[in-house]
């Protein structure tokens, strides 16, 4: 493989890791239109970020260990699935776990293709 490609395999993962916490992370802006005090609000917005704040730490682990980043956001999106199954059309399932899925593919891949003598 070359060095190029294999630079492309290594950081995509952890690009897109990075934007999918972003996205993940604008569903809790919705607290502001809920009416709530400023004290509420803040409470609120924090415990939105809780999501994020796991994507984040998944996302630290992976960015040294590309097989734990395979499992965790493997196990993310299966998380996703179980706890909000029959609740949602099935493309919300596909908006929010689909990319925990690709992620965790794309960092399998980049775990596959590390040098071997490492």
């Amino acid at each position: 493989m070359s060095e190029s490609l294999r630079r492309i395999v290594v950081w995509t993962p952890r690009a897109l890791g990075l934007l999918f916490a972003a996205f993940i992370s604008l569903f809790a802006l919705d607290v502001f239109g809920a009416g709530y005090g400023f004290w509420e609000t803040a409470a609120a917005f924090l415990i939105h970020l809780v999501p994020t704040a796991i994507i984040l730490a998944a996302l630290a682990a992976a960015w040294r260990w590309a097989w734990t980043g395979a499992v965790l956001f493997a196990g993310l999106g299966v998380w996703y699935l179980v706890m909000a199954w029959g609740q949602f059309l099935w493309t919300t399932y596909l908006i929010v776990a689909g990319p925990a899925f690709l992620v965790a593919a794309l960092f399998l891949a980049s775990w596959l293709t590390r040098p071997k003598g490492r």
